[in-house]
């Protein structure tokens, strides 16, 4: 059976998942790969954006690089990144065939499409130096939490699958953060329970906190030439922040870089400038929304839906200084929230709406913005209107 078919055929979504059940797996699939040196990425936003910066710096420095992150907008070859480009099909399809031959075939299709996707990106990224795995939504119980890593990085963590992680910060953190092992960066956090948490669960487990604090003594002049790229390239100051902990990996991980190179890197889907007008972000939640907030043009016409799991009437009122309307998007999952939902929230923080027609004009500010789904409905859109 092809990838393809194989993938199709699995749910994405389970209410019990046996956390054991791919480690299993991964003790299987081990005596028949390498692993590389690996980085593991947790925390509930900025994930993407810090994997690829670290991934695309590393491997402009010459080494051999593999970057696993999820979900994918388009196409699933999004998913694995091997030296500057997305996984052919050819390769995926290799993959496949080997990994499904090493478990066999009641492991393979035991397995949740998020655990076998792992383990299928471990197989292609075997040949690399530096494997940058990017968490799903935990962090301890994560599929991709199954290897020893050389160093962790924890970007901003805040309220966000609470029926998996748990009601409070702590708790969040406490899953998120006992995934590291012996090196951990610490990004700036929003709230100071997150530190306190990576301190105690470092102390506990003897391994080194370097906490990232941006404007480093002695770094400057980097820092200048990354806000300089920033500017250039138009990025939000979040996104300065995801390349300073990146650099900062790099530092710990004795990689060395071109700082020039960031001029290169290229975050489809992280405030990317779709058209001169239109900006596209697959921010979901309140965390997400405070730090784009800030880069978000005055008056700007916000292109919006949400997964019913998420808090969009806090999202919404968030951007709301900076929303002249919004323009709510019908989008294909069953994890959307009702249309009377959104409505409900656009009514209760005084919105302006209307549904989007795929009508952009020149004279407005565009974002599109609530989830990958979101963002995947408004390219689709986009494409119709030019095959019209």
């Amino acid at each position: 059976m092809s990838l393809q078919d194989f993938l199709d055929a699995k749910p994405l979504y389970y209410k019990e998942i046996d956390h054991q059940r791919v480690h299993i797996a991964y003790g299987l699939l081990k005596p028949h790969i390498s692993r590389p040196r690996t980085v593991h990425i947790v925390g509930t936003n900025g994930k993407g954006s810090t994997g690829r910066i670290l991934a695309h710096l590393a491997y402009k420095s010459g080494l051999k690089v593999g970057h696993y992150s999820s979900p994918h907008i388009i196409r699933f070859n999004e998913r694995i990144w091997v030296d500057g480009e997305d996984v052919s099909d050819e390769v995926l399809e290799q993959a496949h065939q080997k990994l499904y031959a090493i478990l066999g075939r009641e492991m393979s299709e035991a397995l949740s499409y998020f655990e076998y996707t792992t383990l299928l990106a471990f197989v292609v990224f075997e040949r690399c130096d530096l494997m940058v795995l990017e968490a799903g939504l935990g962090g301890e119980f994560d599929a991709t939490n199954v290897c020893d890593k050389e160093l962790s990085i924890i970007t901003p963590i805040g309220i966000d699958h609470q029926a998996f992680l748990g009601e409070s910060i702590e708790a969040i953190a406490t899953t998120k953060i006992n995934s590291i092992q012996t090196q951990v960066v610490l990004a700036p956090q929003p709230f100071e329970a997150v530190a306190d948490v990576a301190k105690k669960i470092t102390e506990e487990k003897g391994a080194a906190l370097f906490l990232n604090t941006l404007f480093r003594a002695g770094h400057k002049a980097l820092m200048e030439k990354v806000e300089k790229t920033a500017a250039e390239q138009s990025w939000g100051a979040y996104l300065i922040e995801n390349a300073m902990v990146a650099l900062e990996a790099l530092d710990r991980l004795g990689v060395d870089y071109d700082i020039d190179d960031l001029k290169s890197v290229k975050l489809f889907g992280r405030f990317y400038p779709f058209k001169e007008n239109v900006r596209i972000d697959v921010g979901h939640n309140p965390l997400a929304a405070q730090a784009i907030v800030k880069a978000m043009e005055p008056e700007t016409v916000l292109i919006y839906n949400s997964l019913d799991d998420k808090d969009y009437e806090a999202v919404l009122r968030t951007l709301k200084p900076k929303v002249k309307r919004v323009e709510i998007i019908k989008i294909n999952s069953q994890r959307a929230t009702t249309l009377d939902e959104i409505e409900k929230a656009l009514d209760n923080v005084g919105l302006a709406y209307r549904y989007y027609e795929g009508t952009i004009h020149s004279d407005e500010h565009y974002l599109v913005f609530g989830s990958f789904y979101v963002v995947e409905e408004f390219l689709k859109s986009m494409e119709s209107h030019v095959s019209e």
